[in-house]
Formats: C-alpha cells, structure tokens, sequence
C-alpha cells in the first residue's frame, strides 16, 4: 500500500510543526516528531506512557547526516553504514550537542539509524532533519506492525497514521554499540552477528555487561495481555498446549516455523491473540541462530523472563 503524495505532505508539515505522525519503516511502525522540537518529543513519550530518561532512536535518511548527530564515528560506523543503511540496523555512537539529553536519557551517547521502508525514506528526506520514532504502541506492549495496531493503541492521540501495509521484518532494529574499542550488540534485530562481523572483518561481541541504556532492553518488554507461555520444541508446545486445555483455559499456539515468516507476523498473531481474548499464549521459540536469535529475545521480554532463560511455564 503506497499513501498518496498528499498525504506525504502532510505527514511533513506536520513535523516540521510540531505534529506526531505515525508511519511505517521496514521493522515496525514508528511515532515519529521532529527530534529536535522538545514540546514535539515530550508529546511522543505522553503519547506512549514512556518513561523518561528512556533513550529513543534518532531516524535519519543517510549516512550524510551521521556526523549532525554523532561525533568521533569510527570506521566501524561508516563501513556499516555502507554495508546495511539504510535498513534495520540502529548505531550507538558519541552525541553532538545537537542530540538532547530527552533523545539521550542523558547519556553521552546517541542511537542513530536509517530506515529502509520506502514511506520513511521519503518522508525523512523532505523533512531533511533527524526524526524520532519509537514503535506507534504504548510503552512495553506488543509493537505495531499494522497501520490498524496504531489507531488501535493510540487513536486520537496521533495527528496522522501513514498506512503503509504491514511491515516486512516485523521487529525492531540490531542496536550496535560502536563507542568502545570492540562492538557490542546492546539488541539483537535483523541484521545478525555474524554479518556485522563479516562486514567488519573483526569479531562482534554479544554485551551483555554494557552500560549503554537503549530502547527494547528492559526485561519486561513487547507484552500482550495474555500471558506468554515458552516451549522449547513442538512436542513440548504440544504437552503445554495439552495441560492449558485440560485446565480449561483459553488459549493459542504459535509454532515456530519458517523464522523470516514468524518474525514478520508474530507481533501480529500475539494481537490476534489478545483481541480472541486467549489467556495464555504457548509458543514455540526458533533456533537462536540468525534471525531467531532476535525473535527469542522479543519473546522472552515478553513473557517477562530474562532473554537467555528457558521456557516459561503456565502461572498455577
């Protein structure tokens, strides 16, 4: 679904006003503002419920605009840059004055990307400036996907929803930290360790020790209503599935099947789950490799454990 230039227009002047405008990029649909307009960015943490001090995104068309927002990039960056920007991968990156202590949680760093969702490219380069735009949800459930998940969760609340169609990745960015001398991955997304090692020619680490705070890391995250319920394999969904059905609860099972597929719409199926009023959602984690990796992390937050716990049984 492409909007009309109209609307494309619209959805301009409306950041460049101070407006909040939701649209879709290649992960999940993001409540942009100006990045640079403070009323504008305190209506996107109302809006959401956000915490304050929680660091958001800066979204920009290039790598050109690298340098208005961060400084001391490193070669890192810009090899990276060139390899996968646009697309789904955030920097975490010294900031310049330009980015605020509001866009920063007051940290001497800055996370900066640009997507790769035709919609937000074309909206980012008539605006020409830095777009914030954490997921169009409120604070810590399941992320939109859907122009429909948007005005669902924040209705009225948002000047404009640019409808784009369902989005093609279906989780949030790979957040890399390029502030010290080894990167470290501070959010797994679509973008793999392996491939920003390739790109790099040097090893990536997983951090789990960083002290970088950023979007997606708390260990409660992405949640439906419903409680989340984690199986290793098919057989133990099955033997999970079993108990909640002979308990005499409502209930979906989610396999794990091609992961490109169950990423792309898992955030749409656990909605569905909750719309169908489920009380427990069982789901069948992928591999952690690759992509999986990611899609394991989205869904152990979710259901409220720490992303290298095992399964999560049913509450008694």
């Amino acid at each position: 679904m492409k909007p009309s230039q109209p609307e494309i227009e619209r959805a301009v002047e409306l950041l460049r006003t101070g407006g909040v405008v939701a649209f879709p990029t290649e992960t999940v649909y993001g409540l942009g503002a100006d990045a640079e307009n403070a009323d504008a960015v305190r209506r996107v943490y109302a809006i959401k419920g956000r915490p304050p001090g929680h660091p958001v995104i800066v979204h920009v068309a290039d790598a050109e605009q690298l340098d208005v927002w961060a400084r001391e990039i490193p070669q890192s960056a810009r090899t990276l840059a060139q390899r996968f920007w646009p697309g789904p991968l955030t920097f975490v990156l010294k900031r310049t004055p330009r980015a605020s202590d509001m866009l920063t949680g007051g940290q001497d760093t800055v996370a900066v990307r640009a997507p790769s969702h035709p919609i937000a490219q074309e909206i980012l380069r008539r605006f020409g400036g830095g777009v914030i735009a954490p997921s169009a949800n409120r604070f810590g459930t399941v992320s939109a996907t859907r122009a429909e998940h948007v005005a669902a969760d924040l209705g009225s609340a948002v000047d404009l929803i640019v409808d784009g169609g369902p989005t093609t990745i279906g989780i949030e960015s790979t957040i890399v930290d390029l502030t010290r001398d080894a990167p470290a991955i501070l959010r797994p997304g679509a973008i793999t360790r392996e491939q920003l090692a390739a790109a790099l020619g040097t090893p990536v680490r997983e951090s789990g020790d960083s002290a970088v705070r950023v979007p997606g890391s708390l260990p409660s995250h992405y949640a439906p209503r419903a409680r989340i319920v984690l199986a290793d394999d098919d057989r133990q969904g099955a033997v999970l599935a079993c108990a909640l059905e002979t308990s005499g609860r409502r209930f979906r099972l989610i396999g794990s099947e091609d992961v490109e597929k169950f990423a792309r719409e898992l955030y749409d199926r656990l909605r569905e789950a909750d719309r169908e009023g489920a009380e427990a959602i069982v789901v069948v984690l992928p591999p952690p490799t690759g992509l999986g990796i990611a899609v394991r992390d989205r869904l152990m937050r979710a259901a409220g454990a720490k992303p290298n716990e095992g399964s999560v049984r049913p509450r008694e």
